[in-house]
């Protein structure tokens, strides 16, 4: 087999053995302040954008506001990391909720 035919034939079949990325999804009603504060799931900043994404688009705001938001992730990672057992949702209630 000429060189450059067994470079080839090499890569294609290490492209064939190379690992994946699986795709993973996450309810995050089932998260808990304890995976939040500690990193477990993902870093909390992105959980951090897609919770205000979610209640902006439940009240119709199109706007976003980039230091608040920092501000926020900052309120729910203290909260949350004297609150390890409370549901993450239930901690944005209790932190970032209608009167707060």
């Amino acid at each position: 087999m000429k060189p450059v035919k067994l470079i080839v034939s090499i890569g294609f079949l290490l492209s064939l053995c190379a690992p994946t990325s699986a795709q993973v999804t996450l309810d995050v009603s089932k998260i808990t302040c304890w995976q939040f504060a500690t990193y477990k799931i993902t870093n909390p900043q992105l959980i951090s954008v897609w919770v205000s994404g979610y209640f902006h688009g439940k009240a119709g705001d199109t706007m976003i506001d980039p230091p608040t938001l920092v501000a926020n992730a900052a309120k729910m990672q203290e909260y949350c990391t004297k609150n390890p057992d409370v549901p993450f949702m239930q901690a944005v209630e209790t932190v970032l909720g209608p009167n707060k």
